[in-house]
């Protein structure tokens, strides 16, 4: 008789398409609603945006459940920060706690790819693109999750970011006004939901200006 071996795994992949991009005094942070394991859909009305700070929202993709924990974290991390420093963590500080955190569990990684966005201290927009265990960069537009792999060659092709390697540094920002960047992340959605099983139903976009807060959500693809 053959051995049959367990085939257990602690993590899963629960799909989903994630999307930032930064301008010059505005953040657009979008991601979709399917949840989905293997080839059946465990939701089509949940959340991957998450507020951090009131100037730095992050989307995930991964394993929602590791994602649920890191939220967790930054939250309590955040709070003790507010109680020492009588203030709220910018975006780059932010983006530097999540870094840490993610470096911090490196040897059971929270199986989550995120993206920070939000506004720095200037009002100008800034992303920062993550892998698992905490390597990021500060970019003028990223994407992260199942569909990334469709979305970044649109992105490329419309923003094009300048080297990091040029002297003097160049600006990441994008040049787009807020209106044409939520027209780009509309599109760039729409196209990968036609080709990508794991993005799909709706699509959650938040735009981070100096105004505060707003939220549009636009139908996708159910099938």
């Amino acid at each position: 008789m053959n051995k049959e071996h367990a085939n257990w795994s602690p993590y899963d992949n629960n799909g989903g398409s994630c999307v930032a991009i930064a301008g010059a005094d505005y953040c657009v942070i979008a991601a979709d609603t399917r949840m989905s394991t293997g080839y059946n859909v465990l939701t089509r009305d949940y959340s991957k945006i998450c507020k951090l700070a009131d100037k730095s929202i992050m989307a995930s993709s991964g394993f929602q459940a590791d994602v649920r924990a890191l939220q967790k974290q930054l939250d309590a991390k955040h709070l003790i920060y507010q109680h020492q420093h009588n203030k709220q963590m910018s975006c780059p500080a932010m983006a530097q706690l999540l870094s840490n955190t993610l470096y911090y569990k490196r040897f059971f990684p929270y199986y989550s790819f995120n993206v920070l966005g939000g506004l720095d201290s200037e009002g100008k927009g800034c992303v920062f693109t993550y892998d698992a265990v905490g390597s990021y960069e500060k970019v003028g537009y990223s994407s992260q999750g199942s569909g990334s792999t469709l979305i970044m060659p649109v992105l490329d092709k419309r923003l094009k970011s300048p080297s990091p390697l040029l002297l003097p540094a160049q600006d990441s920002v994008t040049p787009l006004s807020e209106a044409e960047a939520i027209d780009l992340v509309k599109t760039v959605f729409v196209a990968a939901t036609e080709r990508d099983i794991y993005t799909g139903d709706s699509v959650e976009i938040v735009i981070l200006n100096a105004d505060g807060i707003r939220r549009e959500h636009m139908e996708l693809r159910k099938d």
